[in-house]
């Protein structure tokens, strides 16, 4: 068999330059797209930055949007080189499903920390209770927001977890009401008690004059009425007011010469059954 070295070099010629000009349009719309997808990112960015839109909002959304577009730039290079991009886009849906299953987890917590974002039930600095912990928000991040506790404690929550559960912001209005209560023993007369502690709650440093304190019976109890002592204060007075209010009503009724609560049980027996049926 005879091989013509003219021809077999002509068609190597032909096949690399055929190679090599697909290589540079691929390069050249692998330059290209990038520019565009950087172009593309920075209107947006700046577009939403104009909107008055949260900084780590638009961080998401970049993110988000990055990832996608060098998909589609990756896809469009395979189907220029004339690879079947069909079954890579399926391939990579397949994909992303299996991913999604295993990080459900991470991708709740994502979603959650999107949610927080957009919605705002809370912002960095505030005061709040969320997935049963309690303390100042330090950092709402991608997956997790960080809290600093009261007992000097830096706690770090899922965004999945708050999201999914009550929060409680004390911050979001400008004074709250401290739930003291405070116990009487059976012989004290409970609207005395209440003409005691309500003009002396004034004097309480930080207590606010309106909304006027509430001193009312709450319940009755063995070892006898029970008062709600509610002042109303600024939030970061909270602490200083609670503790205040409670040494207040201790020094009160201790200088009034109140009586110390106890319980009373009365133990009859059969002869005290037969006084009762005889009287």
């Amino acid at each position: 068999m005879n091989v013509n070295p003219s021809a077999m070099m002509q068609t190597v010629t032909t096949i690399l330059t055929i190679v090599g000009l697909k290589l540079l349009g691929a390069i050249a719309i692998w330059i290209v797209g990038r520019w565009l997808i950087g172009l593309a990112l920075r209107m947006i960015g700046s577009t939403l930055s104009r909107q008055k839109f949260d900084p780590t909002l638009i961080r998401y959304i970049h993110s988000a949007l990055a990832a996608l577009l060098n998909i589609v730039l990756v896809i469009a290079m395979l189907g220029f080189f004339g690879v079947e991009t069909t079954s890579f886009a399926a391939l990579i849906a397949a994909a992303g499903v299996a991913i999604g299953m295993a990080w459900s987890g991470l991708l709740s917590n994502f979603a959650g920390g999107v949610f927080l974002v957009v919605l705002q039930p809370f912002k960095v600095g505030d005061f709040i209770t969320a997935a049963g912990v309690t303390g100042t928000v330090e950092e709402i991040g991608l997956f997790a927001t960080t809290l600093h506790t009261p007992d000097n404690v830096k706690t770090i929550v899922g965004n999945g977890k708050i999201f999914g559960d009550t929060i409680q912001n004390f911050s979001a209005t400008p004074y709250r009401r401290v739930e003291l209560t405070a116990q009487l023993a059976h012989g004290v007369d409970p609207q005395a008690a209440i003409a005691l502690l309500r003009p002396v709650l004034a004097q309480v440093p930080n207590v606010m004059a309106e909304p006027v304190p509430d001193v009312e019976i709450l319940t009755f109890n063995l070892s006898g009425a029970v008062l709600a002592v509610r002042p109303y204060c600024n939030n970061e007075h909270y602490w200083q007011v609670y503790f205040n209010t409670n040494r207040l009503i201790r020094d009160t009724f201790a200088h009034a010469g109140f009586p110390v609560p106890e319980q009373h049980y009365a133990v009859r027996g059969p002869e005290d059954l037969k006084l009762a049926k005889t009287a």
